[in-house]
């Protein structure tokens, strides 16, 4: 015989196991793998350059640039501002990004790459790429691009 608790229960299992047959849980499951593998893979490597994969993120999108606003190099990296602001923090103490005041809004900062910055991302910039294109070139450019749309399509639905 249930008790009053498990009778409550039975419908809320029965909607969790009902969600659980949704089609699109598969792809949810096999996209978090996918991006669980990537990291794990990707950031080793980070980590046998010297930087973490937050620093590296950092100095790869200011590479090759005059500098960002924290505002829009938060939006680059998905980072929060203020997650960037401790980022920045420990790459100043290791001399390679600088903060700037622009002229023409006093109230921002510019975070810059400084030469040692520039230097670390001509070394690990290249070095990365192709640690990752050991995996990316094992498919072809019909492949990638297939990928590349349909996660596109995922993006778009949120």
């Amino acid at each position: 015989m249930k008790t009053d608790k498990a009778k409550a229960i039975e419908p809320v299992n029965q909607s969790a196991k009902v969600a659980a047959t949704e089609p699109f849980m598969p792809i949810v499951r096999e996209l978090v793998r996918a991006y669980q593998a990537f990291r794990s893979y990707s950031d080793a490597h980070v980590r046998q350059l010297g930087l973490t994969p937050s620093q590296f993120d950092v100095i790869s999108t200011l590479g090759n640039t005059p500098g960002m606003t924290f505002n829009k190099l938060a939006e680059k990296t998905l980072t929060t501002k203020g997650e960037l602001t401790g980022i920045i923090d420990r790459l100043e103490k290791k001399d390679l990004v600088r903060r700037e005041v622009p002229s023409e809004d006093r109230r921002s900062f510019l975070a810059v790459l400084t030469p040692e910055g520039e230097r670390v991302f001509a070394e690990t910039f290249p070095a990365h790429i192709n640690h990752l294109k050991q995996r990316f070139g094992k498919l072809d450019k019909q492949e990638l691009e297939e990928i590349r749309v349909a996660l596109e399509k995922i993006k778009h639905l949120f």
